[in-house]
């Protein structure tokens, strides 16, 4: 089975033409270094640009440098950060956030398909207000969730109205943001800082790119001395541009939003296909490019003797995640096999 066809995760994924393209124009000359270039510039303006707000942009190489250091910026050691009980900083992130950030500590809270609520942020906020406690300072929301569910733009507001009341600055974990973007059928600005987002961390990674995070403070007090925090965390590329580039060729003419929009049609016709197969039945709702399904340890087993790769995920459930390199054609082999392994 092609490697690029495998539904383990959008990390998998290949660099998409766009991409390598706008690296070869950057590779077909020497430039400055250290995001002292055009394309490092033009990429950054091209972001602000999308999502309609003159923000401060940061590049870095991966989510999990992304989503520390900007929790990092909005906390002090003796902060908290609320975030929900599935989300990746919590579980998959090797204690990165507490350790960029010399011991804010996550709090976790609860909410139904993966996505926290604001009653549950109001709760973790008012439990105890002692010195004793870990003073709670960001909420941090993941969009697409881990469990590929959407908040929707009154979710935000809601949960950015308790933050405004307790004092909390809100980050988003936008891993999957370009899916959200695409299913929602809303302007990137409108599920970000207009519903109250502070910073958002913007893969490039999972729609197409080779590595690249960009971060965006929409709040721009909050950037205050960021570059140096991203020195000295060793996220400062010294060829930036090779990682700045292939924004500019997600960005032109939306490619980005392109490969998003064809992962989640993808995954849309995965679902289509898994609806007709007696005992299949879905984890959790398929909003983004994420498909979750409840099946038998034995046909998942099944499954990998055939070849395919996935994740057994929360529950034992296993996560099919397709990408910008999907094709119909897998996706409808995929679904043949799933047929055969539950009726062995």
């Amino acid at each position: 089975m092609p490697q690029n066809e495998q539904f383990a995760s959008d990390n998998y994924s290949g660099i998409c033409p766009e991409a390598w393209d706008h690296m070869a124009q950057a590779n077909a000359r020497d430039d400055s270094a250290y995001g002292d270039d055009a394309w490092t510039q033009k990429a950054a303006d091209q972001l602000r640009e999308r999502f309609e707000c003159d923000c401060e942009v940061f590049f870095v190489f991966n989510g999990t440098a992304a989503n520390s250091l900007s929790l990092a910026a909005m906390t002090q050691s003796f902060h908290s950060v609320i975030c929900h009980e599935m989300a990746h900083v919590e579980t998959d992130e090797c204690g990165g956030p507490e350790y960029a950030s010399n011991g804010s500590k996550l709090l976790t809270g609860t909410g139904p398909n993966g996505k926290l609520t604001a009653e549950s942020v109001e709760e973790l906020v008012t439990r105890r207000t002692d010195i004793h406690y870990p003073k709670p300072r960001a909420v941090t929301l993941t969009q697409a969730t881990e469990v590929g569910t959407l908040y929707t733009v009154e979710e935000l507001r809601s949960i950015r109205e308790v933050a405004d009341h307790h004092g909390l600055r809100v980050h988003m974990d936008g891993a999957r943001f370009a899916n959200a973007v695409a299913a929602l059928d809303l302007q990137p600005a409108d599920i970000t800082w207009r519903a109250g987002v502070d910073v958002l961390c913007l893969s490039g990674t999972k729609n197409g790119m080779a590595s690249g995070e960009a971060i965006l403070f929409f709040n721009r007090a909050l950037a205050e001395d960021f570059e140096w925090r991203c020195k000295q965390a060793g996220q400062l590329a010294s060829k930036m541009r090779f990682i700045s580039a292939p924004w500019c060729g997600l960005l032109e003419n939306d490619v980005w939003l392109k490969n998003a929009a064809h992962a989640n049609a993808c995954a849309a016709r995965l679902e289509a296909g898994l609806a007709g197969l007696k005992g299949v039945r879905l984890s959790f709702p398929r909003q983004a490019n994420a498909v979750f399904v409840a099946l038998p340890e034995q046909a998942q087993a099944r499954l990998r003797a055939m070849g395919w790769h996935f994740y057994t995920f929360i529950g034992g459930t296993a996560r099919f995640v397709c990408s910008w390199s999907t094709t119909p054609a897998r996706v409808d082999a995929l679904v043949a096999d799933i047929s055969k392994a539950m009726a062995d």
